[in-house]
């Protein structure tokens, strides 16, 4: 029952497979994930697998702010400090 994609009546038969094709995707995507969970959810250790994973979360999310939320310094105050360390180095 295979059919070449030229049969399927052009552009509305390209964009037919394509959605099936997506949707099989998704749902075998789907249900390996569901297999995943329960697989975890019959472990003897959930408890700590679930304490693990929250601090891991938490970690990125520490590193996300760090990384995105904080303010560089003003470009002119560090050129500041620079000219400051050089008086000092100097003597001056």
């Amino acid at each position: 029952m295979t059919q070449e994609a030229g049969q399927h009546g052009g552009l509305e038969g390209r964009a037919l497979l394509l959605a099936a094709g997506v949707a099989d995707l998704a749902v075998s995507t789907l249900g390996s994930a569901l297999g995943t969970v329960r697989g975890l959810l019959r472990r003897s250790d959930a408890a700590e697998l679930t304490a693990e994973a929250e601090h891991d979360l938490m970690a990125r999310g520490r590193l996300v702010l760090d990384r995105y939320a904080a303010v560089p310094p003003a470009h002119l105050e560090i050129l500041a400090r620079q000219a400051l360390a050089r008086k000092a180095a100097d003597g001056v």
